[in-house]
């Protein structure tokens, strides 16, 4: 009896304990911001974007138009504080601190030469160990690289193609040059049009870029560069004070507390700008842009913004230009009347950068054709715009690369197998909480095995002590 006694005691200790346990790890979940890992759940997972399009024969226009608390401006400044220049503003895990990053819009074109893009997007973009993610490649290994670092100047692996892998779980894996060029020939790679609310918008130019085994500008300058001297440690150009106000630089106050609006002086163009004076009085909370804004030429400076750029009671609206032939096909997709293509679209806002955008799902783009999205022709110079948006649902994407989705840990790998388009299968709302989900796979896996293990003591413990209660009231 009093070993029995001894039993129901520790049974119900064992019980009382994981109930215990439980019930205090209940509700406290495992999705947690963890910048040391990279990771930042925007609080909002889903937002709307409206579309338009347009075109005369000549120039295609794309107007866009989506939702902001407030307008980001201002990007990547140097701080004279304590002596030294320090930046302010690189892209970080979240939300940048200081709020000093700016809002983008970007739209991905293809005319059907990478196929697997029509059905799935900017997911078949996006590699593994890519920027910012929780395993992402150092600088150091990308440096290293015999082509992507070495010939081609990367530091990080970004967005890429497919095919210019031979492995797609593999980021180092990149086919031999003569293929590249093969591909690139055939039309394989993505048109990015880039708009930058602080690097290029307020000269009146978006960026234009092309995603194939990286992302790259197009040929030709940019339409910004950097002004830092690295060996002295200091800005290359500052404000030329008779055209800035007797000003020389700005000051981080103004910038903290969004003082300087659309109609102010918040970036350096290359006509506001002279040398750098490292002999003048420098005050403490002096601050000059880390990015000098530049004409670009050639291909990089086919984009062009219409009218201006403006933020107004809570939503961008955004017009960009672009020749319809540019005459560059190996940078450009080129359009042409009749004709169907696919896009897809992201927007960076409050203060996010890197990978924290929302992205679309495909949409289809028929210039006078039937389509998702219709681009209107018309005559003249500029379009009326006369025509009902179109409405986009953008989404978290997370931390989901092409080779995962095609990994047998996906359930859905056999539908991508099969050319299955992901619309097919997900909305966007699921999509978002699919990309929580996958940054969170591993603690997800070990709390559910931990819960499972809980489950299954509290009945042992359960049944043992209600066994031997009933065994000692029979007299056993």
């Amino acid at each position: 009896m009093r070993r029995n006694g001894l039993y129901i005691t520790i049974a119900l200790a064992l019980f009382l304990g994981v109930l215990g346990l439980s019930w205090l790890s209940h509700g406290t979940g495992v999705v947690k911001n963890d910048i040391s890992r990279n990771i930042y759940i925007p609080n909002e997972l889903t937002m709307p974007l409206q579309v338009k399009a347009a075109y005369n024969g000549r120039d295609i226009f794309f107007r866009y138009r989506w939702p902001a608390k407030e307008p980001s401006i201002y990007h990547d400044m140097l701080r004279f504080e304590g002596g030294k220049w320090v930046r302010h503003g690189a892209s970080v895990p979240g939300p940048q601190p200081d709020g000093i990053y700016e809002d983008r819009v970007t739209m991905l074109v293809d005319d059907g030469s990478v196929p697997e893009f029509a059905r799935y997007g900017g997911y078949i973009t996006v590699g593994d160990r890519m920027r910012f993610f929780t395993n992402e490649a150092t600088a150091a290994e990308v440096k290293a690289h015999p082509y992507l670092g070495q010939k081609r100047g990367q530091t990080e692996v970004g967005k890429h193609l497919p095919a210019t892998r031979k492995d797609i779980n593999n980021w180092a894996s990149v086919v031999p040059e003569d293929e590249l060029a093969a591909l690139r020939k055939g039309g394989y790679f993505l048109d990015l049009w880039h708009w930058r609310a602080h690097r290029g918008s307020p000269i009146g130019y978006s960026d234009d870029q092309v995603v194939f085994d990286a992302r790259y500008g197009d040929a030709g300058k940019g339409a910004f560069t950097d002004n830092w001297d690295a060996e002295k440690k200091q800005p290359k150009v500052m404000f030329d004070a008779q055209k800035n106000k007797e000003q020389r630089a700005l000051k981080w106050d103004d910038l903290i507390q969004r003082k300087l609006g659309f109609d102010n002086v918040y970036f350096l163009t290359e006509d506001t700008a002279v040398p750098f004076d490292a002999a003048y009085a420098w005050k403490e909370g002096d601050t000059i842009p880390r990015r000098l804004l530049r004409k670009p030429d050639g291909s990089h400076a086919d984009i062009t913004v219409v009218g201006q750029a403006r933020w107004k009671d809570g939503y961008w609206d955004v017009t960009l230009k672009r020749a319809m032939d540019t005459g560059k096909p190996a940078d450009d997709k080129i359009m042409v009347d009749k004709r169907v293509y696919n896009v897809a679209f992201s927007v960076h806002r409050n203060a996010l950068g890197s990978r924290w955008h929302n992205v679309s799902l495909p949409v289809t783009l028929g210039l006078g054709r039937e389509a998702n999205l219709v681009a209107d022709r018309f005559d003249g110079n500029e379009p009326a715009w006369n025509q009902a948006w179109h409405a986009v649902t953008l989404f978290y994407p997370g931390q989901v690369s092409w080779g995962s989705l095609n990994s047998a840990k996906h359930a859905g790998a056999e539908s991508i197998k099969k050319g299955v388009p992901v619309k097919y299968r997900h909305t966007e709302a699921q999509l978002a909480h699919y990309g929580v989900e996958a940054e969170f796979a591993d603690a997800i896996r070990r709390q559910w095995l931990f819960t499972m293990l809980a489950g299954v003591l509290l009945i042992a413990g359960f049944g043992i002590a209600l066994n031997l209660l009933l065994s000692r009231k029979q007299g056993v």
